[in-house]
C-alpha cells in the first residue's frame, strides 16, 4: 500500500508543472452565445436576453466569473472618463466629454437577473466590470448555462462605441453586450474598459437583432435569413413582410471571440467576390461625396485579402465586412468599422491596416492589454508592405516611417517598456509609437537578425501553430528560433521588457600592418549582430558579418555579395576589432547596417568616409 502511496505522490508531482506552463500543456476556454435583442431606435436603447454555455476547459476550479460592461464607461465619473481628465496627452476623441454626458446621452448596461443552471446569482457592479459568485463552483471540464436579461443605452459616440457618428452613422455597436472575460494561465483579465483594446474567449455566437425595418445592418457572422431581409442581399420574396415595422436579422459566427454590428438606414451594401476567398460586403452611407472612393476601394480590398492570405496565411472565414461607423478605424472578428469620409489613399489606407487586424488579432487573438505590441506591430508591419504593393508606391524602405516613429520615441526621453500594461502607459504618444512603430520594427529588425526568408517562414509558421488561440511573445519568440536555428530570448527581452537602445558606431580606422584596422564600439545598451559594408576607391565592396555570440548560430546571407564572416562579438565587450587586406588610402567608405534594418537611434556615427 505504502509503495502505491509513494507512486501516487510522484505522479502528482510530477503531473502539477505541466498544468503550470501555459507552453507545455495549452488550454483555452469557451463560450456559447445565444442572444436576441430588440433596438429602439428612437430612444438608442435595447433589451437583451443572452444564454451563455461556458466550458471550463481549465485545471482549475471556478468559484467566480467576471463579465465586462463595457458601455458603462459611457458615464461622467467612469474610470474611463477620469484617466482621459488626468492625461497629459489625452485622446482628442475623448478629452473631457464623457463627463459632460446627459443621462439620455450616456451609455450604460444593465443586468436585471443572471442564473447558473437556473439558480439565481447575487451580482455586484463595479464601474466596467460584473462581478459574480457561483452558486456552484465550475469544476474542470465541466460545463454551466449562464441565463440573463439585460438592458442598454447606446452612448453618444465619443470612442468606437456609440450613436450618431461624425458622419452620421446611427449605431456602431461595438462592446455591446455582456461579455465574459477571459480565464487563462496567467488567472481573469478583468480589466476595467479605461481606453485601451482587449481580450476574449474563443466559441460561437448566434445573435438576432430586432431593429426598425429600414435600417441596414453589417457586422460579424453570416446572415441566417437573407430571404427574409433583403438590404443588399439576394431576396425570394419582393414583398418582404415586416412584423410591427422591425425585422429580425439573425446572424451566426462560429470560432470568433467578438461580436459586432452597426445599422443605418441610408446604408448601401455591396458584395464583391474574392477569389479563392472570402465574399466581402462593403456598408457605406448613401453621400454622393464618397461613393466613388467606396467603389474603387473594393478591388483594392481585394487585392489585400489576397496579400494577407498570401503573407500570413489563408483567411478562415467565408466573409469580410467592410463597414462605414466608428471614430476612426477599428478591428472586430469578420469585420472592421472604418470613418469614411477620406481622401482615397486614406480610405485603403486604413481598411489595409483594419483588414490586417482579422489576423493578427481574430485569428491570433493576443492579449492587447499586456501585449498590445504584438496586434498593433505586427498589422503595421503587414500593412505597410501591402500598401506599397497594392498601392504601387514603389518606397525602397516602406518601414522607413516606423522606424522614424521609434526612433523619437526612443529620443524622447518617455519610452517606456512595451511590457508595461496598455491603459498605464503615461502617455498617449509613448503608447501609440511603442505599440504601433516599435511594434513592426520589432518583426521588420527580426528580419535584419534572422534573415527575411526565416522571417517570412516564421509568420506563417507562427499563423499555422496560433491560428484560433491565445498566443503569447515568447510564443512567437520560441517559432522564430525553430525556424532560424538562432537564440532569441536576449532580443526579446531587450526589445520589450526594457527601453535600452541600439547604438552602434565606427571609432577609429587605421592603418595597420597587414592593412587597415577597424574599431566598431556599441555605444547603446542593447546588442545587435553587425553587417559591415566596406566600399573601395575602385568600386568594388566588401561584406563583413559579426555574428552577436548570444545567438549561438548566423543568419544567411541574403545579399549579392561574398560574405566574411567574423568571429563573434560577446554583449559585454564595449568594442571589437576588424582588420582588412586592404590600405586605409585604397578604402572609400565604411557603413554599418547599410540595408538600415538596425533600429540605430543614433545613426550618424554609421558610416566613416575616408576619400
Amino acid at each position: 500500500m505504502l509503495k502505491h502511496i509513494i507512486l501516487g505522490a510522484i505522479l502528482l508531482i510530477n503531473t502539477l508543472p505541466i498544468f503550470a506552463q501555459n507552453n507545455t500543456c495549452y488550454w483555452q476556454q469557451h463560450v456559447d452565445y445565444t442572444m436576441q435583442v430588440d433596438m429602439d431606435v428612437e430612444k438608442f436603447q435595447y433589451t437583451g436576453k443572452q444564454e451563455l454555455v461556458y466550458t471550463n476547459n481549465s485545471p482549475d476550479t471556478l468559484k467566480q466569473v467576471f463579465y465586462h460592461l463595457y458601455f458603462n464607461a459611457f458615464q461622467p465619473g467612469s474610470e474611463m472618463d477620469v484617466r482621459s481628465r488626468n492625461l497629459p496627452d489625452p485622446d482628442p476623441r475623448v478629452m473631457d466629454r464623457i463627463s459632460k454626458l446627459q443621462p439620455d446621452e450616456i451609455g450604460y448596461l444593465k443586468v436585471g437577473s443572471l442564473s447558473q443552471n437556473g439558480t439565481p446569482l447575487e451580482l455586484n457592479v463595479e464601474g466596467t466590470v460584473l462581478e459574480v459568485q457561483l452558486a456552484k463552483p465550475i469544476l474542470p471540464g465541466e460545463k454551466v448555462t449562464f441565463v440573463m436579461d439585460f438592458e442598454g443605452q447606446v452612448p453618444q459616440q465619443i470612442r468606437r462605441s456609440g450613436r450618431n457618428n461624425s458622419e452620421g452613422v446611427a449605431l456602431s455597436m461595438t462592446q455591446w453586450y455582456p461579455k465574459m472575460a477571459e480565464y487563462d494561465f496567467e488567472g481573469w483579465h478583468a480589466d476595467p474598459y479605461i481606453a485601451r483594446e482587449f481580450h476574449g474567449v474563443w466559441g460561437d455566437f448566434d445573435v438576432t437583432i430586432t431593429i426598425d425595418k429600414n435600417y441596414t445592418i453589417g457586422g460579424s457572422g453570416y446572415l441566417q435569413n437573407p430571404e427574409k431581409i433583403g438590404h443588399g442581399y439576394e431576396s425570394s420574396d419582393k414583398k418582404i413582410k415586416h412584423k410591427k415595422n422591425k425585422l429580425s436579422w439573425h446572424f451566426v459566427a462560429p470560432n470568433v471571440h467578438d461580436f459586432t454590428w452597426a445599422a443605418d438606414p441610408e446604408y448601401i451594401h455591396d458584395m464583391v467576390q474574392v477569389p479563392d476567398g472570402p465574399m466581402l460586403h462593403f456598408f457605406y452611407k448613401d453621400n454622393p461625396e464618397i461613393k466613388e472612393n467606396w467603389k474603387n476601394l473594393q478591388p483594392k480590398s481585394v487585392a489585400l485579402m489576397e496579400y494577407f492570405s498570401k503573407n500570413i496565411g489563408k483567411y478562415p472565414y467565408d466573409q469580410y465586412s467592410i463597414i462605414q461607423g466608428g471614430d476612426g478605424g477599428m478591428e472586430y472578428a469578420m469585420c472592421t468599422l472604418i470613418t469614411g469620409e477620406r481622401n482615397f489613399g486614406s480610405l485603403v489606407g486604413v481598411t489595409a491596416h483594419e483588414m490586417a487586424h482579422a489576423w493578427f488579432q481574430h485569428i491570433l487573438a493576443t492579449n492587447e492589454a499586456k501585449h498590445e505590441w504584438m496586434d498593433e506591430g505586427f498589422t503595421s508591419y503587414i500593412s505597410t508592405l501591402a500598401m506599397n504593393e497594392i498601392m504601387e508606391q514603389n518606397d525602397p524602405n516602406p518601414m522607413g516611417g516606423m522606424y522614424n516613429g521609434y526612433i523619437q520615441l526612443a529620443n524622447s526621453g518617455i519610452e517606456e517598456p512595451q511590457t508595461t500594461q496598455a491603459d498605464r502607459y503615461n502617455r498617449n504618444m509613448a503608447y501609440g509609437a511603442s505599440a504601433y512603430a516599435k511594434g513592426a520594427v520589432f518583426l521588420s529588425q527580426l528580419g535584419y537578425i534572422i534573415g527575411k526568408e526565416n522571417l517570412n517562414k516564421t509568420i506563417h509558421r507562427y499563423f499555422q501553430e496560433w491560428k484560433f488561440k491565445h498566443p503569447t511573445p515568447n510564443d512567437f519568440k520560441r517559432i522564430a528560433e525553430k525556424v532560424s536555428g538562432i537564440q532569441l530570448d536576449w532580443y526579446l527581452t531587450d526589445w520589450t521588457k526594457t527601453t535600452a537602445s541600439i547604438d552602434y558606431g565606427i571609432k577609429s580606422v587605421e592603418s595597420s600592418d597587414n592593412g587597415t584596422t577597424i574599431t566598431l564600439e556599441r555605444k547603446g545598451v542593447m546588442p545587435m549582430p553587425i553587417d559591415l559594408i566596406i566600399e573601395h576607391n575602385d568600386g568594388t565592396k566588401a561584406l563583413y558579418y559579426i555574428p552577436l555570440r548570444m545567438m549561438r548560430g548566423e543568419k544567411p546571407n541574403e545579399t549579392s555579395l561574398e560574405r566574411n564572416t567574423l568571429s563573434d562579438w560577446p554583449w559585454t565587450n564595449p568594442t571589437y576589432e576588424l582588420s582588412v587586406g586592404k590600405n586605409k588610402s585604397e578604402i572609400k567608405s565604411i557603413t554599418i547596417d547599410p540595408s538600415g534594418l538596425m533600429a540605430d537611434t543614433k545613426p550618424a556615427n554609421n558610416t566613416f568616409k575616408l576619400n
